[in-house]
Parts: C-alpha cells; sequence; structure tokens
C-alpha cells in the first residue's frame, strides 16, 4: 500500500485569486493536507491550517482545531481585517524570490526617475529628440526607504550597490552597513529632509494609514538635484492620502510619483492617476506572490509545527505586522 497518511486539512481562502494554481501546488507539496476553499459546517474540525489572502468574511471564526494562519502576500492587514478573527499565530510570507522582485521593482523605479525616464517617454511620445546632458549619477541621488524591514533592507543594499546614497526610517532602531538609519516620530524630521527619491515599504497598520499626506510632503527636502522629490509606493494603497498626492504633484510638493498600490483595487477607470503626466502606475505587481515559491517553506513550517518546532516569521499583533 502507497497510501499518504492525511493530515490536518489547509483552508485555502482568497479573494481576486485564481485559487486553482495554489492548490495544484499544495496538492503536489503536500499531498497528505487535503485543501478545502471553504469549510465545512460552521465548525469544521479537520481544518487545522489557514493560507489567506484577504480571506472570505468569517471564514476563520469558528475553527475549532486551527494551528496558526498563513499570509500569502507580504501585507498582513487583510488577515486583521477577517471578521472573528481568532487567536492564533499569525505567519507572514518571506521569501528570497518574492523579496528579490521587491527588490527589482524598487531598483527599476529608482533607475527610471534617475535617468529622467518620464521625460524622455514623453519626448517620444511628443517626436522630439532633445538630447539632454543633465542627467545625475548614482552618487549625486539619496534615496529614502520609508520601512526598513526585510525587504526595505535588501532594496537598500542594492541601490547601494549600484552607488545611490541610501538613507532609512523605521518605527524602531535599525543599522546596516552604509545606511543612514532613522528612527521613529524624534527621527522623521530629519529623514525627510536626507532624501531626494523615497521609496515606501511601510506596513498598513492604524499609524501608518494615510500617513501619505501634505503634511508629510510639505517637509520632504526641496533642494536636491531632482527639484521636487519623488514619490515610490510599493507598499499598501492604504498608506496614501490620493488627494493630497495629487494636489502635491499640481503644487510642485513631488515632482513624480510611481504607485503599485491603491486604496481601491482594481483602480477605477475613472480615476484622475491613470492620465496624469507625472504619474507611473503598475497594477499591485512589485512583487507578485508566486506559488512554487511560496508554498514548498509554509507547508515545512506546518510539518515543523505539528512537531512542536517554533513557527518563524510571525506576525506582532501589537505592532499590526
Amino acid at each position: 500500500m502507497n497510501d499518504i497518511a492525511s493530515k490536518g486539512h489547509i483552508l485555502l481562502s482568497l479573494t481576486g485569486w485564481d485559487p486553482d494554481v495554489w492548490i495544484e501546488e499544495l496538492s503536489k507539496t503536500a499531498p497528505e493536507r487535503p485543501v478545502k476553499l471553504a469549510p465545512d459546517g460552521d465548525t469544521d474540525p479537520d481544518i487545522e491550517y489557514a493560507v489567506v489572502w484577504k480571506p472570505e468574511a468569517s471564514a476563520l471564526a469558528k475553527l475549532p482545531n486551527l494551528k496558526a494562519i498563513f499570509s500569502l502576500g507580504a501585507g498582513v492587514d487583510h488577515v486583521f481585517a477577517t471578521p472573528g478573527l481568532p487567536d492564533v499565530p499569525i505567519v507572514r510570507v518571506v521569501s528570497p524570490d518574492l523579496t528579490t522582485r521587491m527588490s527589482e521593482y524598487v531598483v527599476w523605479q529608482v533607475l527610471d526617475h534617475q535617468r529622467l525616464g518620464p521625460r524622455y517617454r514623453a519626448q517620444q511620445a511628443a517626436r522630439i529628440w532633445e538630447e539632454d546632458r543633465g542627467q545625475c549619477a548614482a552618487a549625486d541621488i539619496t534615496v529614502g526607504i520609508m520601512g526598513i524591514g526585510e525587504l526595505g533592507m535588501d532594496a537598500a543594499r542594492k541601490l547601494r550597490c549600484l552607488g545611490f546614497n541610501v538613507s532609512g526610517w523605521s518605527r524602531t532602531p535599525k543599522q546596516a552597513e552604509g545606511i543612514t538609519c532613522y528612527a521613529g516620530p524624534d527621527g522623521l524630521g530629519e529623514f525627510l529632509a536626507s532624501a531626494d527619491i523615497f521609496v515606501v515599504l511601510l506596513p498598513l497598520t492604524p499609524d501608518t494609514r494615510k500617513v501619505l499626506d501634505k503634511d508629510l510632503f510639505a517637509r520632504m527636502t526641496k533642494r536636491g538635484p531632482l527639484g521636487a522629490p519623488v514619490l515610490i509606493n510599493a507598499g499598501r494603497g492604504g498608506l496614501q492620502n490620493e488627494v493630497d498626492i495629487l494636489s502635491a504633484l499640481d503644487q510642485g510638493l513631488l515632482s513624480a510619483v510611481t504607485l503599485d498600490v491603491f486604496q481601491q483595487e482594481p483602480l477605477p477607470p475613472e480615476s484622475p492617476f491613470w492620465g496624469h503626466p507625472k504619474v507611473m502606475l503598475t497594477p499591485h505587481s512589485a512583487a507578485s506572490s508566486v506559488p512554487s515559491s511560496l508554498i514548498a517553506p509554509m507547508t515545512a513550517q506546518m510539518d515543523a509545527y505539528d512537531r512542536g518546532e517554533p513557527l518563524i516569521n510571525l506576525v506582532d499583533r501589537k505592532a499590526g505586522y
């Protein structure tokens, strides 16, 4: 007999994603753990783990044997928004593939602004040939990363390798060679005065909701080689006051923005961001989760937890990330 001994079931609860590719990967990686897309009845005793992205309302509320929840995205605010969230460990996804993809996105966008990509695209559209000798070297630009966690630190190191000056801000003090680090409310002002391009990779918490507003933009340096600063938000859409971003662009407080995330997704067709000449937007694709790179570490953690070993990359419920 080659039957596989069955373990506890996995609840896969996704909104906006095709579940089939995730079911296929789970079935291949952990065939001993049957997958359900919804609980059986009000209290399903078979489900021991949940793998989620914006889970269905109350999907997690009545699972008496649930051991842990695994988030399929770097952010976990979608988990905290779930009604009836049970008091079990929540695990953040940490994957070399996801980290690398985010760093690729950040480097791409920083280089695009440094090398005047928006200007050249506008010239191409207007069929204008205008040689420009005013491009700044990387060493003339400081990139400020707002959120020096796993993703932010990796992006910072890769920008340093390209010759950029890098500063960083986080809620709590951090240290990294070659990166000027600021922390907490007391360090925010110095951080905002330190950079020419601001990359936002903050988690979404009650303290950070709509932190990207006109008051913050007004405190950013205007003395750098790019003139007004550039904003790149690849964190969470809830971090940004979108009316204030548009106003800051029109007033010259910001020279350009790249936005990968929005308060409402998909972005409505009537949004002014679509056609704004100073806006580069991407459809929440900065660090797309790939099943083959995420599922194996998750199921390995499930097996380890069943053996009595501790979970890693746990979310701090008090901090919200």
